[in-house]
């Protein structure tokens, strides 16, 4: 029905007409309304140009979506294949790291048994140009202990397998060994060296900061060709700086931060003479971040560098008497009775060559059972020494740490001391936890020597 033609000349006279022709009349306007906003929206185009306009856009929009979609894909799929290198790299990271340190481990048992070897050549009466000898091998084969220790620090540190073990621990059982070190080192290239000792107690792990410390002394004496080095100690009211100190060229300030850079060595004919692969600094800065003791370097060119490391006080129970020292120890080894187990018969020539010169009476075994023979054919009162222990023994053996528990249950005279290439945070942490003394190989002579006076000393009070 057409609805004009019903209602041409009036009003409509019916309620359905009424009804249907108000609503044209809202339907027209409704229309009207849309068709002023989309040609509002057309900015002057007719209606049917605002509507292709609207259409085109959408289209782009779809586009670009899709664009965004395949991008998205193709990102994700880059992402699965980086991650994919990601830990094929920490895999090959670790397995370097793992290679490196059963290479040292090796590698390290006939230095350490070289370095015994040397020691205890230099206890014996020697005319001079064999004695200069013995001295010049000495040096290189602590330049060989350094440029191993150093790859197999990176290695760590690179991996992120490198942990502490932080415990209280009076600051002179390190320093003051590290100073006698440090006065040979200096020594042999005719350097003065001074040491200012301190009677405080610190937080730290102990054998990293010794790490940290002997590369600095390294460096500083490794650059200095005239003057002094000294190594002492401030106290702050923060903790207690430990210094290093040298009067060689300095450091401008414009290298202050490359020197911690890896690979990075001093331009001067100095440097480029010397050992060294240019990684001490950079093991330092990363070993100090590690332990969370602040680092500061102060250097004038021509005049000297000084690094200092903060360390935190912390609290310690005095010793019943005073330690004994390197300077008071004498004949302090003369008659002292030590076992040795090493499965590594040359490391056992060369101990047993080294503590003979002092003095000691020395039993050596390869093997658990070997040992604990020797110990089951002596009294009792015999058995009052200490047994110098590797950590990796032969398969059928426990660790060293393990088998030494066991041994001081059944003989508790005998007081352990652990002696290994290994550098995991664990040992050194189940060590202290129970009292036994830990040496890293390649064993230091003199810090050997200290430690057997020390505990020797601790079981004579322990007994009397």
């Amino acid at each position: 029905m057409d609805l004009r033609s019903e209602v041409a000349d009036g009003e409509p006279k019916t309620p359905l007409e009424q009804q249907l022709f108000e609503e044209n009349r809202r339907l027209r306007r409704i229309c009207q309304a849309l068709m002023e906003r989309v040609e509002s929206a057309g900015a002057g185009r007719a209606p049917y140009g605002a509507f292709e306009h609207a259409v085109l856009l959408a289209e782009q929009v779809r586009e670009r979506t899709d664009t965004l979609h395949r991008t998205l894909d193709e990102l994700a799929e880059a992402n699965a294949h980086l991650e994919e290198a990601r830990r094929e790299a920490e895999a090959a990271n670790h397995s370097k790291t793992r290679f490196l340190a059963a290479v040292s481990h090796d590698v390290l048992q006939p230095l350490n048994a070289a370095r015994l070897f040397t020691s205890a050549l230099e206890e014996h009466p020697l005319d001079s140009e064999a004695d200069v000898l013995v001295n010049r091998i000495g040096r290189s084969l602590r330049d060989v202990e350094l440029l191993l220790g150093t790859l197999v620090d990176i290695s760590r540190l690179d991996a992120g397998v490198m942990t502490s073990d932080v415990a209280p621990f009076a600051v002179d059982e390190l320093l003051d060994t590290l100073a006698e070190e440090s006065r040979q080192m200096a020594q042999a290239k005719g350097l003065g060296f001074c040491y200012v000792a301190s009677s405080a107690v610190v937080e730290s792990d102990q054998a990293l900061l010794a790490r940290v410390i002997r590369n600095l002394i390294a460096n500083a004496v490794r650059y200095t060709d005239s003057g002094r080095i000294m190594l002492g100690c401030r106290r702050r009211s923060q903790g207690l700086e430990v210094v290093v100190a040298d009067t060689g060229p300095g450091i401008p300030d414009a290298r202050r931060e490359e020197i911690f850079l890896e690979f990075r060595r001093g331009h001067d004919p100095v440097s480029r003479q010397s050992p060294g692969l240019g990684l001490g600094l950079a093991i330092v800065d990363r070993i100090v971040h590690l332990l969370n003791h602040p680092l500061r370097l102060a250097s004038q060119p021509g005049r000297g560098t000084l690094f200092a490391v903060m360390l935190p006080y912390a609290e310690l129970a005095p010793p019943m008497t005073p330690v004994v020292t390197h300077h008071q120890a004498g004949g302090a080894l003369d008659d002292a009775r030590l076992w040795v187990l090493d499965n590594d018969a040359s490391i056992l020539d060369a101990m047993s060559a080294l503590l003979s010169g002092w003095g000691c009476h020395v039993r050596v075994s390869r093997c658990a059972a070997e040992l604990e023979a020797q110990l089951s054919e002596v009294e009792d009162s015999m058995r009052r020494g200490v047994l110098l222990i590797d950590y990796h023994l032969n398969a059928e053996d426990q660790d060293g740490l393990s088998l030494a528990e066991r041994l001081v249950r059944r003989y508790p005279h005998l007081m352990p001391m652990l002696i290994t290439a290994n550098h995991d945070a664990e040992i050194k942490r189940r060590c202290r936890e129970r009292g036994f003394p830990c040496l890293f190989k390649p064993v230091k002579p003199l810090r050997l020597r200290q430690t057997l006076i020390h505990l020797l000393g601790k079981g004579r009070r322990r007994d009397g």
